[in-house]
């Protein structure tokens, strides 16, 4: 499985000559990255990273707003295999996981694979040949499997509120930061109170001349216990890497520990809402407020927010919350669901993504000429998060039901791209061409997934949240351990999968 030959830098110039690979990766983040370092050290070098943007980082790139930092502990957010021990806090910030992002792709020979200014506009499944041909801005590419790593945080969603689009101020969204636009004295609205939210609004508060924060459902905020990495601590991670590994088993178990509450016991969790109501009480003074910011639901059925500095934030006198959320735009008043009005200069959205409606699901063509997207119209679903009936050889990173409420995604990318480098072998080793699930093992998957789903936290705990689709399904969550969803993916089942071989000669592709 090794490289045809040496890359080149791009599609070649005559348009009959479209470039040939093992693998096309879509996109650059955690997802594309750790299949490109995969992909290596399984020996399959033949592969390109398709990115649309011009670096590397995914939604760590795109996502640059005042506060910007993850919610889960640095030495748990990265890859087993490229362990950092000079993370500067415990939890750290945008810049600083961005640059590990770059760190990754040079250590691990990345650079030569990707192809920048490279949005896929459609990725097409020829029956014939059995491959994919993917057209990019930057030209056409053809594939015998393709990796779907776009992730679900890429796209944002703009909501449909009455006159938005006249308003006269700046409108920005949270992952497309204007950073031009001096917020210094001006009267910027905040619409959302979701984990972008509660990020932007400690961090602007204190400049802006009248924060107004429209929110339609409070979030449980508990509190940040973040701090410096001590530069001992670095270098004992340095000099003795077995104590990093420690550090991140430690904060693997304690979260492994945690899932039960989450996903058969819910009750268990009414100690942690205890000290979520504490520390409202700690941060908000005014019980009007108070009450106003303190949700009816029970903690853990939205996702759960960390930081010390939100409801100090909200509680400032040139601070309101408006609850219900924001109704309407009349030039540059702002019209709250309760009715009343507010005057802004800025309108900052922390009004989330296209989460369980994922873009390239639009753009991908399977068998038949199926849409994905049409596939998905009743809500996403694939075998083991990571295959989908009728689209042969296409591979999810961060597929349906693979994200988690209170642990690292980073594990949940290693394990889907075992299970991509074990389906890749075991098509060579049976002399297949492509495989893809069967019907009935998706649904049979499915049908025990949202089973399991259905004492979770998130169905039971009395909220609407962006894990659920339009039919009041959880197509987003993993109900479970990340343990066991290692163990799910650890070996493809080729008795859940279709094998394809070739039907039509295929002309040899010029080296990508």
């Amino acid at each position: 499985m090794a490289s045809r030959s040496k890359q080149s830098p791009g599609p070649a110039a005559d348009p009959a000559a479209v470039p040939h690979v093992r693998v096309a990766v879509i996109g650059s983040g955690f997802g594309g990255l750790g299949a490109g370092v995969r992909l290596r050290r399984a020996g399959i070098t033949d592969f390109v990273i398709l990115e649309r943007a011009a670096s590397v980082g995914g939604t760590w790139r795109d996502n640059s707003y005042p506060g910007c930092a993850c919610d889960v502990p640095s030495h748990l957010y990265s890859f087993s295999f490229a362990p950092n021990p000079e993370w500067p806090r415990s939890f750290s910030g945008q810049p600083d996981i961005r640059a590990y992002l770059e760190k990754v792709t040079d250590t691990f020979g990345l650079r030569p694979h990707l192809r920048f200014g490279a949005e896929v506009t459609e990725a097409r499944w020829e029956e014939g040949p059995a491959r994919w041909r993917l057209t990019t801005a930057a030209g056409t590419w053809t594939a015998d499997a393709v990796v779907s790593a776009a992730g679900p945080l890429a796209d944002p969603q703009i909501p449909g509120i009455p006159g938005l689009a006249d308003f006269p101020g700046r409108v920005f969204h949270s992952s497309r930061w204007d950073h031009d636009y001096d917020l210094t004295g001006k009267r910027v609205a905040v619409i959302g109170t979701g984990a972008s939210a509660a990020q932007i609004i400690p961090a602007i508060q204190p400049k802006v001349g009248r924060l107004t924060v429209f929110q339609r459902t409070p979030a449980w905020v508990m509190p940040r216990r973040d701090r410096e990495i001590t530069g001992p601590e670095k270098w004992l991670h340095g000099a003795l890497p077995p104590t990093g590994a420690l550090r991140r088993g430690a904060l693997f178990a304690l979260r492994e520990l945690q899932v039960d509450a989450f996903v058969r016991r819910p009750g268990l969790l009414r100690l942690v809402q205890r000290i979520a109501e504490r520390h409202i009480a700690r941060g908000v003074k005014d019980p009007q407020l108070r009450a106003r910011l303190t949700p009816d639901y029970r903690i853990g059925c939205k996702r759960i927010l960390l930081s010390n500095t939100y409801y100090p934030a909200l509680a400032a006198s040139n601070a309101e919350v408006v609850p219900g959320g924001l109704a309407e735009v009349r030039g540059s008043t702002l019209v709250g669901a309760d009715g009343s009005e507010h005057e802004a200069d800025a309108i900052v959205l922390g009004t989330g993504f296209h989460v369980t409606d994922m873009p390239i699901a639009q753009r991908v063509f399977g068998v038949g000429g199926r849409c994905l997207a049409e596939e998905w119209k009743d809500g996403m679903e694939a075998l083991r998060g990571s295959t989908v009936h009728g689209f042969p050889n296409l591979f999810f990173v961060i597929g349906p039901n693979t994200g988690l409420g209170n642990s690292s995604m980073i594990l949940m990318i290693e394990s889907q791209l075992n299970y991509l480098v074990d389906a890749l072998g075991a098509l060579d080793s049976v002399g297949a061409t492509a495989m893809q699930p069967t019907a009935r093992a998706q649904r049979h998957w499915n049908l025990e997934l949202q089973q399991k789903m259905s004492r979770t936290v998130w169905t039971t705990g009395g909220c609407t949240s962006w894990y659920l689709d339009d039919g009041g399904r959880n197509t987003v969550l993993w109900p479970g351990s990340t343990t066991a969803f290692r163990r799910a993916t650890r070996r493809v089942d080729l008795g859940e999968y279709e094998l394809i071989k070739r039907t039509a000669p295929v002309a040899e592709g010029v080296p990508a």
